[in-house]
């Protein structure tokens, strides 16, 4: 061997060890732990390229050098396998983790809350004020139409599919209920269930009251009765306002409860039009299961419940107890 090619091959096996050395020193850096203390949530946007990757996640701190994210990233060939999204990354998560992360795909899991009772006005703006989701909803569903619920999405999904799924949960749940319902309930249709659930959604807080609630409802209805529901007058009357979340935001008043509207159940008989808010699974169930009762009025107790009557007199009595304690008064005693 000429020294010439001992120098060529001397040189050539430096340059491997090298190599070597520096690729090995390359996957000790891209498996190291990251500097970001926290987790913390990271957008990639779509169409975003190794090196924008690593830059985004320069910028959150999450990893030290997009030359070497991106380097990991070629050299064990996953160019084309990270995946836009929104994803939460531990704490001193490594580029390496990083990479894995973005090329499994599962995307952060965000949560939108619907409590019960909420119009559909109110829903359409917890949906509208979502972070995350994108889009128009387009035409506002009917009243009654969503199903109050915790419902999971993910950053980029469209507000309209959204409010869709509430719709279709509300569909299935209603016609579901509805084949199990009770027999010989004073209610023709699914959507009376619904009118008659939202009343009683708004009624009472108390789980356990709401198929006695209901149970005074029907056995109104039964004898022509009107159903008397403060609710529902509250919200005819927030409609007559034009409030656009359909919510008075008022006590009610004696003019109220005398004015003529189609949701004044004060002076119509029977259901009004159409539901005022949207109620929850639980309240449906009561409605299509009410409890045995024979009572045919309730006021509030005046520890969040209500008192339950059978006749006007004791009714009165309760009512009038119900006023010294909102008066701050002492109530009398109760009836035998």
């Amino acid at each position: 061997m000429t020294p010439v090619v001992r120098w060529l091959a001397l040189g050539a096996g430096g340059l491997a060890v090298a190599a070597a050395l520096a690729l090995g020193l390359l996957f000790y850096v891209f498996g190291a732990p990251g500097p970001s203390p926290a987790p913390a949530l990271v957008v990639v946007p779509k169409g975003a390229g190794v090196s924008a990757i690593g830059d985004l996640m320069v910028r959150h701190g999450i990893v030290r050098s997009t030359l070497v994210f991106g380097a990991g990233v070629r050299i064990t060939g996953n160019v084309g396998a990270l995946r836009a999204g929104e994803y939460q990354i531990p704490a001193r998560s490594s580029a390496r983790a990083v990479m894995e992360i973005l090329r499994s795909g599962k995307t952060y899991v965000r949560r939108l809350t619907t409590p019960e009772g909420t119009t559909t006005a109110q829903v359409v703006n917890l949906v509208t004020a979502a972070y995350g989701l994108v889009g128009e909803i387009g035409t506002t569903p009917a009243e009654g139409a969503l199903l109050p619920n915790t419902y999971h999405y993910s950053w980029g999904d469209r507000r309209r599919d959204m409010i869709a799924g509430m719709e279709r949960v509300m569909t299935e749940t209603v016609a579901s209920l509805w084949r199990e319902r009770a027999e010989g309930l004073p209610i023709r249709t699914p959507r009376e269930a619904v009118i008659l659930a939202s009343i009683v959604e708004k009624e009472t807080g108390k789980p356990e009251e709401r198929a006695l609630i209901a149970s005074v409802f029907y056995n109104r209805l039964r004898l022509g009765m009107a159903l008397q529901s403060d609710p529902t007058v509250a919200y005819g009357r927030a409609v007559a306002a034009e409030n656009p979340e359909r919510v008075l935001g008022r006590p009610l008043t004696r003019k109220d409860l005398e004015t003529p509207d189609p949701f004044n159940t004060y002076l119509n008989r029977g259901l009004p039009p159409q539901p005022i808010c949207n109620p929850g699974r639980a309240a449906l169930l009561a409605v299509l299961h009410p409890a045995p009762t024979d009572a045919l009025y309730f006021v509030a107790d005046g520890s969040g419940g209500h008192v339950f009557a059978k006749t006007l007199d004791e009714h009165n009595r309760n009512v009038v107890r119900w006023r010294l304690l909102r008066d701050g008064r002492q109530p009398a005693p109760a009836a035998p």
